[in-house]
Order: structure tokens, then sequence, then C-alpha cells
């Protein structure tokens, strides 16, 4: 059973992120652009957050500083999404390369920066893992479920369960979500209404770079004690989750756990017995998560549509 309780909370670390940040991928396709810069999203939103973090843990610690931390993370991805929706909306520069761009910056930058703030010169930014619940009170206590999901946990696991009920709510059931995929699918249909198109690519946007921003925290807090400007190619990986779950929360939801626990088999595979006791060489176990990746979007790349949003480039007087 302790094997057990193991995967499943390694499985929950790595796919709580993937999950935040696919669910940001998806609003800002629904909305007419695409996001390659999630990655590089990530790395900016981790990177403020741990520093904030590294600077206030003398005075603060536990919960308050992790949530203030997670305010950091979605406001920073938020504002660095601005640059993306800027040449995509504003400039209709195109959006793999704009994209791309932001990604080469964005590790660049926080290697500089963090030897420039740091008295020792060194990139890695180092902070205290003080966030870990040991357990919830009352829910610890239920018999199995209690050892699986509410012993050894962070909030961020919650939140990002939280996140996933939002975005069902908000891109179905509330009239932002109705236009922000009209705005994707139909934008001159939308823009005959009267909805401003432009305003709402750009809310599509910023709410990815929030939620990528979020999800470079929520991918290191439970990892490392250190932030080295990488995020593993967690916001790559992050598309194919998007990719797989068809733009569609719940679908994103099983491909985050699927994705989740391929990175678990990679990473944990010498505490499992079966695994452990094998004569497949370690760097198999290693490659799990990016040949399963390349099996899964082989197989589904047929069955898997894009919204029109992806295809439906829009321009302000043209219709």
């Amino acid at each position: 059973m302790d094997v057990l309780y193991l995967v499943v909370q390694q499985t929950m670390f790595f796919s709580i992120p993937l999950l935040i940040v696919a669910l940001g991928g998806m609003f800002t396709e629904r909305g007419g652009v695409t996001n390659i810069a999630l990655d590089g999203t990530m790395i900016m939103g981790a990177f403020a957050s741990i520093y904030f973090i590294n600077q206030m843990q003398d005075s603060m610690s536990g919960q308050v500083l992790l949530i203030l931390a997670i305010l950091v993370a979605v406001v920073v991805g938020a504002v660095f999404s601005l640059l993306l929706a800027y040449s995509a909306v504003n400039m209709k520069a195109d959006q793999i390369i704009g994209g791309t761009a932001l990604n080469m910056f964005a590790p660049a930058f926080a290697i500089y920066v963090a030897r420039m703030i740091q008295t020792d010169g060194v990139q890695q930014i180092t902070f205290l893992n003080t966030f870990r619940i040991d357990s919830v009170p009352v829910l610890g206590d239920i018999p199995v479920i209690g050892s699986l999901f509410f012993k050894n946990a962070y909030i961020t696991t919650y939140i990002g369960f939280i996140i996933l009920i939002i975005s069902v709510i908000v891109l179905y059931r509330t009239r932002f979500g109705l236009r922000l995929r009209a705005c994707g699918e139909h934008p001159h249909a939308a823009d005959s209404v009267g909805i401003n198109v432009y305003r709402m690519r750009y809310a599509g946007v910023m709410v990815s770079g929030g939620l990528a921003g979020l999800g470079g925290l929520v991918f290191v807090i439970p990892t490392s004690t250190n932030f080295n400007a990488t995020v593993a190619g967690y916001g790559f990986l992050a598309l194919a989750v998007m990719i797989f779950g068809q733009w569609k929360p719940i679908r994103i939801l099983f491909a985050a756990f699927f994705f989740g626990l391929m990175k678990t088999i990679a990473s944990a595979y010498s505490v499992i017995p079966v695994l452990a006791t094998s004569n497949i060489p370690s760097d198999i176990y290693k490659m799990v998560p990016f040949i399963a990746t390349l099996i899964v979007l082989a197989f589904s790349s047929k069955s898997s549509q894009a919204p029109r949003a992806v295809a439906v480039p829009y321009d302000k007087g043209s219709r």
C-alpha cells in the first residue's frame, strides 16, 4: 500500500501543473489565439513567485506565503502574456513565431536577472519548502482515501481541481465563455452583434498567461527546493495534454493524469518493485513520458480536431 500511496501522490504532483497550464492553453485557443509560449510563461511565473518566496520566507512561512506567491505567479504570467496578445492580435504577427520568441526570452531573462540580483551571482533561486500539509484535518483520517489524497499534500493540488471546476462553468455556463468561443469560431459574427473581438482575445490570452504562470509555481513547489530557470519542458507537454484532451476541460483532466502517471514512472520507477527488479535500463524509463506523448498524439491526431478558433483569422472592419 505504501507504494500505491507514493505513486498516486507523485502522479498528483506531476499532473496538476499539466492540468492548470493545459486549461490555460484551452482558453486562449478557444478565443482564437494559439499560445505556444506556455513554457516561457511558466518560467516567468515560477521565477517571480519563487524569488518572492526566497525574499519573504524569513518573515512569513506556510500557506499564507504560498498563497501570496500564487498571486504573484498569476499576475506575472498574465502580464507576460500581453506580449503575445499584442503581437498576435494587434500586430497580426505569426503566433507560432511570437510564442517561440517568448519561450527563448524567458529562460535567458530569468538566468540573467537571477545572477544580477543575488549577491553570490548564482542562477539558482533556493527556498525553504514549508508548504507541505502532513494531514488535512478530518479528511486525512478517512481510511485509504485520506492517505491517498489528504496526507503529504499541497494546497496547490486542490487549487488545480477548483480551477478545473471554474473552467467548466466559465466556458460553458457564462456569457464570457460564450463570447470567447464565438470570437474564436465566428469572429465576424461576434463583431456584428457588438462584441469586441480584440478585447475578448486579449482576455483569453491573459487567462492563459495567468494559469501558465501559476502552473510554473505549482510544478516547482512539490518537486524541488530551488528554481533553475527551467520547468523541464512542461509547457510543451501541456500543449500535448490540451490536444489529447481535444480542448475540453474534462478530457484534459484525464489526459493530464495519464501524462502525470507516465512522468511518475519515469521518476519513481526505482521504488516500484516490479519495475525496479526488471532488467530494463533506467534511460528507458526516463524516455517513457516522451514516447507516450508521441504515441498518443500519433493515434489521436485523426480523431482530435482543433476548434475552428485555431484557423479563423480576424481583422477589424474586414467583414
